[in-house]
């Protein structure tokens, strides 16, 4: 119990209603009127989410109207020309980004992984899936270290379960992990594997382009046996950042201390003399298509920046303007 109103976690999410686990079972919930009404898309609840609910008389069912602090909060920008804002996962102790070893595997997809996981307040881990039918491990291992710096990174197969203990024990005593990656990739059969029973339903991929079929519709989250929670998300092969601005420091630490080995403050790294970028390009110390990524991300960011002050102003000026029309109508009403 919570005051008046009783604790539990979100499992499921669909369509507004919500599947919470708690102590006195599973509750199909949905929103308080109030609680619509005083939030914003982005403080509803989400899968993995702690809320505080009340029992609707004589029925399994609940209404939510509060949701607790978050540990960690992952998400992505909506796509399109908006500046709404995805959720991905909450309050989860490890992101797992997923990616296989064939021809799925996209190292600046990797990338914006990271960007976005390393400001959401969860610890990152690569997981490379499909071990068993990669020929050359090596390579792949080596281009995920070369931008995956301080990130343990696992290789792993479902069909062999070589390397799923290392997973399991990392969800063990009630931690909680997000798998995160494109469709086909193996996310499905990752929880399976980590279950020790088909708790998902897993989808074949195409055989011309190694690229899979959604088959996860909606974010869920499963317990596994060690105790540990796992939630699945919807493959996502396009990822619009959101606000990830401090995660740059993060993901791209090599190319932010060579700038600092450059001989002008301001240098802007194209063809000025002394810089190390462009050093460390020519030599082969730092791949050009990394720095181009770099330079990308950070335009992106600049410009959902520039987009959300916009907005905000927008928001701020429309609200002032309510506040007035409201003020108006009241003093008519004296008078």
């Amino acid at each position: 119990m919570f005051g008046k109103g009783i604790v539990g976690r979100v499992l499921l999410e669909h369509k507004h209603l919500y599947r919470v686990i708690t102590n006195e079972g599973e509750w199909l919930c949905s929103l308080s009127g109030k609680f619509k009404f005083d939030h914003d898309r982005e403080a509803f609840p989400a899968v993995g989410d702690w809320v505080v609910m009340e029992q609707m008389p004589g029925e399994e069912k609940g209404i939510i109207q509060e949701v607790l602090p978050r540990s960690s909060q992952f998400s992505r920008k909506v796509a399109g020309q908006t500046t709404d804002i995805q959720l991905i996962a909450v309050n989860v102790d490890y992101v797992f980004l997923v990616m296989s070893l064939n021809d799925d595997f996209n190292v600046r997809r990797l990338e914006r992984y990271l960007l976005a996981a390393w400001d959401s307040g969860a610890a990152p881990v690569v997981v490379l899936t499909k071990k068993d039918a990669c020929d050359d491990l090596a390579y792949y291992m080596n281009e995920v270290e070369s931008v995956a710096f301080g990130v343990d990174v696992f290789a792993v197969s479902s069909v062999t379960s070589e390397g799923i203990d290392h997973l399991a024990t990392l969800l063990s005593a009630g931690k909680t992990g997000a798998l995160l990656g494109s469709s086909g990739v193996g996310k499905s059969s990752l929880i399976n594997a980590l279950s020790g029973e088909e708790v998902m339903v897993v989808s074949d991929i195409r055989e011309d382009d190694s690229k899979g079929r959604h088959t996860t519709t909606h974010r869920e989250l499963s317990l596994l046996p060690g105790g540990g929670l796992l939630i699945d998300t919807p493959g996502m092969r396009e990822f619009q950042l959101w606000d990830s601005a401090e995660g740059v420091s993060a993901s791209f630490k090599d190319i932010e201390e060579l700038a600092e080995g450059c001989r002008f403050r301001d240098c802007q790294h194209k063809k000025e003399p002394g810089c190390a970028i462009q050093e460390a390009i020519s030599n082969g110390t730092l791949k050009e298509e990394r720095y181009r990524s770099y330079i990308k991300l950070l335009r992106e960011l600049a410009h959902i920046e520039r987009k959300n002050n916009v907005v905000a102003k927008k928001t701020e000026a429309n609200k002032w303007k309510q506040i007035t029309k409201n003020n108006r109508k009241n003093y008519i009403k004296k008078k």
